[in-house]
């Protein structure tokens, strides 16, 4: 087979897998689309279990109160169909990976979605309500606070990304090391320079109280120091004699 026959078997394989993957995205959307409303709430319910009891959330364009419940069924919906997603790209991928390449790629796929998915929970379950807590807290008397939905969208979504890709440094860690780019006795004399970067980050990215930043900069110290074990072990794996 030619180069240009081969670049083009490689285009129409492209072309099946995101057809599947599209094809996947519209039907879990489709089949979640009647609760997209139920499931902005269920988003929401964090800061509304903060707000004084009668308070409310906010619309201010004409058009939010439907788009918003939308765009939370499509993320719903990219998130259920994820592991399919992900299986389409590694058939995509598979065929040119060594056999050493595909043991290697196929944990790390499934670690790094889980630990994707684990931030986002933390996000939900453990910061939401501190931060939602502390921001309704410091409102000002006669202030109320009625946050409009299509904001806090945002926020949330920022959030989950910063968590979500906070929780990926294990992931990060392992690679670094796997590919010899640095090794476990250097990540661990840079330790102290990681844990003062942690929090530098926990204060950009969370907001401004000591509660949340905390929260963001001691589990990405924990995951840092859990990516050390697990390189070390597949250091260790790898360097003992047959």
């Amino acid at each position: 087979m030619g180069i240009s026959e081969s670049f083009i078997a490689h285009l129409i394989e492209l072309r099946t897998r995101l057809l599947h993957v599209a094809v996947a995205l519209l039907v879990v959307f489709i089949c979640l689309f009647p609760w997209a409303s139920d499931l902005y709430a269920l988003l929401a319910q964090p800061l509304l279990a903060k707000l004084p009891k009668g308070g409310q959330m906010i619309a201010t364009d004409v058009t939010t109160p439907f788009f918003v419940p939308l765009k939370v069924a499509m993320m719903a919906a990219l998130l259920i169909a994820l592991p399919y997603i992900l299986y389409q790209l590694w058939r995509f991928v598979a065929p040119g990976l060594y056999a050493h390449e595909k043991r290697l790629v196929v944990p790390l796929i499934v670690a790094s979605t889980l630990l994707f998915f684990c931030g986002m929970a933390f996000a939900y379950f453990a910061v939401f309500p501190v931060v939602f807590g502390f921001i309704t807290a410091s409102a000002p008397q006669g202030v109320a606070v009625m946050t409009d939905i299509d904001k806090y969208l945002s926020f949330v979504l920022g959030m989950f990304v910063a968590f979500g890709v906070t929780f990926q440094v294990p992931v990060a860690v392992v690679l670094l090391v796997r590919m010899n780019i640095v090794g476990v006795e250097k990540l661990r004399e840079i330790r102290s320079y990681v844990i003062v970067g942690a929090f530098i980050l926990g204060a950009i990215f969370t907001p401004p109280d000591v509660v949340s930043q905390f929260m963001l900069a001691i589990p990405l110290w924990l995951l840092y120091e859990a990516g050390i074990v697990v390189a070390s072990w597949m250091v260790k794996g790898k360097t003992k004699p047959a």
